[in-house]
């Protein structure tokens, strides 16, 4: 199983990069950079990253709506030409609240339709530095660029929060899915089902697909502290959560209506004190101490995964968001070293092949 990890750019630039070169050292297979105008330009970022390391992939996890398909190749062209070959893709439609901020209707965007032909516009374009196409979304007449990859072929992962529409359209065109607020087996589950009857419908085994768990959470030696911190977290994502998936989730969508309403006003502080604890308890994964983690990500592999990217959350990012008087926890580099020392070789030592990181 390949484990990676994801990055929300608000902690200072460099502390940013130091923590992508440790990544490198320490064998994780990809270092994920949220591409939102919420936090620092995960592009410079991960550019600037590429020079400073040596294996480790490097994938923005970007959009196809307020960012267009041509451009996103072209910059994944660029980042792949800096890193020699290390760039990747994790796109969607895009954060749905953030749309909304932009003055977008969700519902009139025809999400599948527009993202089945973003995938055709950014895989032709990848592969052959030009596309002429009319479609119903993206209109393009012999556009070009010079901008070539070094590998010779660039991953495009799709990502997905609630389905089934996405997580089929990911099996029957994509490299893979990466899902995001799925955290409980059902939810797990429900995501793999969908990509496999895309993948049946492709005419692809959904087997060499890669198959992601897209986690948030949080470690530590005291695993009440890392359980405090990962709630605000996990409250933050709360509005991005559709009634399906909150059912799916064994969580009653009504519960969720006065922290939504807090959101939409702006007042981030009243909604994450709304947010009640068993809810949020429900979408931290893994969470707590080493041990803990072990006995949550072992879960992963019999379901089918064959990749993790994990969220850490730590105290300073929460305080970004929200003024809460929180414990102390180990920093982001911190909980990646906790990660490498203490969590892969208990899982290896429980694989069958004894290799749980894929390098």
């Amino acid at each position: 199983m390949k484990v990676s990890f994801a990055i929300l750019p608000d902690h200072p630039v460099e502390e940013i990069l130091e923590t992508i070169e440790l990544g490198d050292r320490l064998g994780f297979y990809a270092a994920y950079l949220a591409d939102e105008v919420f936090h620092q330009d995960a592009w410079q970022l991960l550019g600037a990253a590429a020079r400073r390391t040596e294996r480790i992939r490097l994938v923005p996890v970007t959009h196809v709506v307020l960012r267009e398909p041509t451009y996103v190749a072209q910059q994944l062209l660029t980042l792949d030409a800096l890193s020699d070959g290390r760039a990747a893709a994790l796109y969607s439609i895009g954060n749905v609240a953030m749309l909304k901020q932009y003055g977008y209707n969700v519902a009139d965007l025809k999400m599948i339709g527009r993202l089945r032909e973003a995938h055709h516009v950014l895989r032709t374009f990848l592969d052959a530095g030009e596309i002429e196409f009319d479609g119903k979304f993206f209109h393009y007449d012999r556009v070009f660029t010079s901008a070539r990859a070094r590998q010779p072929r660039i991953q495009l992962t799709m990502g997905g929060i609630r389905g089934p529409k996405t997580f089929e359209l990911a099996g029957e065109i994509s490299d893979g899915i990466m899902t995001g607020l799925a955290y409980s087996h059902e939810a797990l589950e429900y995501a793999l089902d969908c990509v496999k009857r895309g993948a049946e419908r492709g005419g692809r085994e959904w087997t060499s697909l890669d198959i992601g768990a897209g986690l948030i959470g949080t470690i530590s030696a005291d695993g009440e502290a890392a359980r405090e911190v990962a709630r605000v977290m996990a409250a933050f994502y709360l509005p991005a959560m559709g009634d399906e998936t909150a059912r799916r989730h064994g969580i009653d969508p009504e519960r969720l209506a006065p922290v939504r309403a807090e959101f939409a006003r702006g007042d981030v502080d009243a909604a994450i004190r709304l947010a009640p604890q068993d809810v949020t308890d429900r979408l931290i994964m893994p969470v707590g101490t080493p041990a803990e983690w072990i006995e949550q990500l072992r879960a992963l592999g019999p379901l089918g995964y064959n990749h993790v990217c994990v969220t850490p959350i730590d105290t300073l990012m929460v305080r970004k968001l929200v003024d809460l008087d929180l414990p102390a926890v180990p920093s982001v580099s911190e909980q990646l070293q906790l990660i490498h020392d203490q969590v892969l070789p208990g899982l290896a030592a429980r694989s069958a092949t004894g290799d749980f990181v894929e390098r």
